[in-house]
């Protein structure tokens, strides 16, 4: 049991609500998403970092972001594990980063919670509807295709598409 800071649901419940606020900003207010952002990750964010809402997170203070970041309306930052994101990163409309899930095993299912960092590396782009899961790491330079969903590491300055992601060529 915690017994300092706040608990899991609460900190879920206060991501919940901060986005809740940030979905309600007008696009062309973007000093506002901008102050709300850092609020929902508990740090300043980079002037040039632009967001289209809605978006969704499950902490949100476990997020952290580059300069020139562009994020793309209906996108999902599930950051139990933590998610770090480079510089000049361009994430499509929809993509997911889930940084953490359940255990396989039945019997474990509702007893735990598994997390590993999601590292997206400098000047990568994630396609729409692209997922990527705990653990990944994404080198820079790096596309991920539309719907693909990346279950294991790419090398730097490569091509991924498909479920699960495989690397189609070099860039």
């Amino acid at each position: 049991m915690e017994t300092s800071g706040p608990s899991f649901r609460e900190r879920v419940v206060r991501a919940i609500g901060v986005t809740e606020r940030l979905n309600k900003l007008p696009y062309d207010d973007q000093a506002a998403i901008l102050a709300t952002w850092s609020e929902l990750t508990g740090q300043p964010v980079d002037e040039t970092f632009h967001l289209i809402p809605p978006v969704y997170s499950d902490h949100g203070v476990n997020v952290r972001i580059g300069r020139n970041v562009f994020v793309n309306q209906g996108c999902r930052f599930n950051d139990i594990g933590g998610i770090e994101i480079g510089d000049r990163v361009m994430i499509g409309p929809d993509v997911s980063l889930i940084s953490s899930g359940h255990p396989v095993a039945p019997a474990e299912r509702r007893k735990g919670i598994t997390a590993a960092p999601i590292r997206i590396g400098h000047d990568v782009w994630i396609g729409a509807s692209a997922m990527v899961l705990q653990g990944v790491t994404v080198g820079e330079d790096s596309v991920i295709g539309a719907g693909a969903v990346v279950t294991r590491d790419v090398p730097p300055r490569m091509l991924v598409v498909g479920s699960p992601a495989r690397v189609v060529r070099t860039l």
